[in-house]
């Protein structure tokens, strides 16, 4: 009978123990970093206080833009059937694109899985969600063009021409507004969401990539890859005002932007330059950086605003900073080729 009971004890304990470790967060403390694979076409999920991924989930092909709902809920991933290309590549030696793959990809927060594919438009690869969690706003990079799907529908109700290689998208704080970048044209188009049309295009800095706005949605940056700088855009009239220049052009390439929760700082990774820079949004100046690892492309915070993880790709890897220190704090294994990050306590 001791025997017995002490399995049951065992087996009970290691079920705590796995329900513990894939069970998502439920408290602002504790909260899970999910990461797209794009060459290995999975999600990682990972508890950053253990520093390692508990479930690698399967997705599609070649997942990379990252966003969850506002309830935290649900995770939306684009999904393409494009082939990878990398600078320089002949198109013409690559294989056919799918196009059958592509989509945005609707993860369960809950049940740890993913529940569907949703129509987006062709190679879609960066979006944002409306603030009322009915809408995505989502690039087609192969097709010029922004689409407005429906998420409880499940279509697209609205598809805008924008400017070649669209990537960047970003709905501003208000709602009223999204901007997409283009990389090919280096302009942003400005979108007007209530009626539905295009209201104006801007130019910005070389290769735009990214698009963060200060939570009072008076301003808006933008990053330059082949500029080396971030655009600043004055959000209300939507015109440049000035360019941050972050480092040397060719060497520091700017991919993503985002805002720290008091707005204060903006944070930008820089690809091949291996870094994230701290700009100071009083003043429009580079405060500082850190170096992350191999190509730092997506970036995101923890829900309270003191981490920051960066996806960094060729080594397949997550990197944790502290952002009061601007220390490295530990390097984190996820899938092959990590290229968008978020971190988020349901």
């Amino acid at each position: 009978m001791l025997r017995i009971a002490l399995t049951i004890l065992m087996r009970s304990s290691i079920f705590l123990v796995m329900a513990m470790l894939f069970s998502p967060p439920q408290n602002s403390s504790s909260f899970r970093v999910y990461t797209t694979n794009e060459l290995s076409g999975d999600l990682s999920v990972i508890d950053p206080q253990i520093g390692r991924a508990v479930a690698t989930i399967p997705l599609g092909k070649r997942p990379r833009g990252i966003r969850s709902s506002p309830d935290n809920r649900t995770i939306y991933v684009t999904l393409s059937g494009s082939p990878v290309a990398g600078p320089g590549v002949d198109e013409k030696s690559l294989p056919p694109a799918d196009p059958k793959a592509d989509g945005i990809g609707v993860f369960d927060v809950l049940q740890n899985k993913l529940t569907k594919v949703i129509a987006s438009g062709p190679d879609p690869e960066q979006f944002d969600v409306s603030a009322d969690g009915k809408s995505l706003f989502v690039a087609n990079e192969n097709s010029a063009s922004m689409s407005i799907v429906d998420i409880a529908k499940g279509k697209v109700t609205h598809t805008f021409p924008v400017g070649e290689e669209p990537e960047g998208v970003k709905v501003s704080p208000n709602g009223k507004f999204v901007y997409v970048t283009s990389e090919t044209d280096g302009t942003v188009t400005v979108i007007d969401i209530e009626t539905a049309r295009v209201i104006k295009t801007f130019k910005v800095g070389g290769r735009p990539r990214s698009v963060a706005f200060l939570a009072d949605g008076s301003r808006a940056y933008v990053t330059g890859e082949t500029a080396g700088s971030v655009t600043v855009v004055d959000a209300r009239k939507h015109k440049p005002v000035k360019e941050i220049q972050i480092g040397e052009i060719g060497v520091i390439r700017p991919m993503t932007v985002i805002i720290s929760l008091d707005s204060k700082k903006a944070y930008v990774s820089t690809g091949r330059g291996h870094k994230v820079f701290v700009l100071d949004t009083a003043t429009d100046k580079v405060s500082g950086s850190v170096e992350v690892g191999a190509r730092p492309w997506g970036i995101a915070l923890s829900p309270d605003g003191k981490k920051l993880y960066s996806a960094n790709g060729p080594s397949n890897d997550v990197t944790e900073v502290d952002l009061a220190t601007l220390g490295v704090t530990k390097h984190i294994k996820a899938g092959t080729g990590p290229w968008g990050i978020i971190a988020i306590a349901p």
